[in-house]
């Protein structure tokens, strides 16, 4: 028996790591019915007086982080799962990992109860957090690399081809032999990933994978996680703040707040639903607004950005092609194109209208 850093419990290395032979390719990955973390907190008055009463009689109140869910991923599906902090991401992605039971509800991954947390399971799944550590800080990776093999009782051959793989995509070998604590948080977190993926899980929860990395290292994991999921078929259920990893990695998106769905669907869809209004970016030919600057493009819309050459303008939808024609007949431009506003805010939108 060995200790499982993922989930905190001791594995039975005598199970093989084939997947579940119930499991069929039309079956879903992760499947959720009305799934349910309430939470009892007790409240406490300012002053000495409250503090005694508090000792003859506790108020508590019930907080549902997460209130009666229900969705399902398929075998292969990238589905962005997003949020304000406190949304109820979090203590969504641990209940499908078997780290936290829940009040109520249920959930099948790959076949298993997760928080039955059998052996079997945990060798199918990983939940990577981007604020966590599994790797050991003091040695190198390929050590820990090493214990996560005995710990999951990957046979060595597969061992040496999967590590081969992740350090082909995700460029590890200048890393993988230094200590831990010498490397910087971007080749940190790529060492994180491929250690929670040397077993080749069939589902990935990922919590803030990109969390603190500079833009270069976020793409290269955004790239990781496309390359894996293509490469293997694996579902990923992903949070993220970062819109970029959302619009790179999913087609899908559900949205939470205050523990409940407000949205899911496709990507488009969601823009298409609660996006009012369109961008137009206009490049300007010189002397076009006659030295008024932005003050000669209010008419057509909101001026969200104006400097010497280019405008951003933000239109209702619905008038889209009448202000375009408009700017296009009575300004001189030398280039027009309009786009939908950014994704974030989009995302404010659904929180605002939830």
């Amino acid at each position: 028996m060995v200790w499982n850093p993922v989930s905190g419990e001791n594995l039975d290395l005598t199970l093989n790591l084939c997947h579940n032979s119930a499991m069929s390719t039309s079956t879903p990955y992760v499947s959720i019915q009305n799934l349910q973390k309430i939470y009892t907190i007790h409240e406490r008055e300012a002053g000495l007086g409250a503090a005694l009463r508090s000792l003859i009689k506790r108020k508590s109140k019930e907080v549902r982080a997460v209130d009666d869910i229900s969705f399902s991923v398929a075998p292969g599906e990238v589905v962005g799962f997003l949020g304000p902090n406190g949304a109820g991401k979090t203590t969504t992605l641990k209940m499908l990992t078997g780290l936290l039971h829940p009040s109520g509800g249920q959930a099948d991954v790959l076949g298993f109860t997760p928080w039955q947390r059998e052996s079997d399971f945990l060798r199918q799944i990983t939940l990577v957090m981007g604020q966590r550590n599994q790797l050991v800080w003091d040695i190198p990776a390929a050590d820990s690399f090493e214990l996560n093999r005995v710990i999951f009782g990957i046979p060595e051959d597969t061992y040496r081809q999967t590590l081969a793989e992740l350090t082909e995509l995700l460029d590890l070998e200048p890393l993988i032999h230094k200590p831990v604590r010498n490397l910087s948080l971007g080749e940190r977190m790529k060492c994180e990933i491929a250690g929670a993926l040397l077993h080749r899980p069939k589902v990935l929860f990922l919590d803030e994978p990109t969390i603190g990395l500079d833009v270069t290292a976020q793409r290269r994991i955004r790239q990781f996680v496309a390359e894996y999921n293509q490469r293997y078929g694996a579902s990923v259920l992903l949070t993220s703040h970062y819109m970029a990893d959302v619009e790179a990695l999913c087609q899908r998106v559900i949205v939470i707040h205050h523990g409940r769905i407000l949205f899911d669907g496709d990507l488009a869809a969601l823009v298409q639903k609660f996006s009012p209004h369109k961008t137009i970016v206009v490049d300007l030919a010189p002397g076009a607004t006659n030295g008024r600057g932005a003050e000669a493009l209010r008419p057509f819309g909101e001026v969200v950005a104006y400097t010497e050459g280019q405008a951003v303008l933000r239109v209702p939808k619905a008038e889209t092609a009448v202000v375009t024609t408009k700017l296009l007949t009575n300004l001189a431009i030398n280039d027009l194109t309009i786009q939908d506003p950014p994704i974030e805010e989009v995302i404010e939108q659904v929180f605002s209208e939830g």
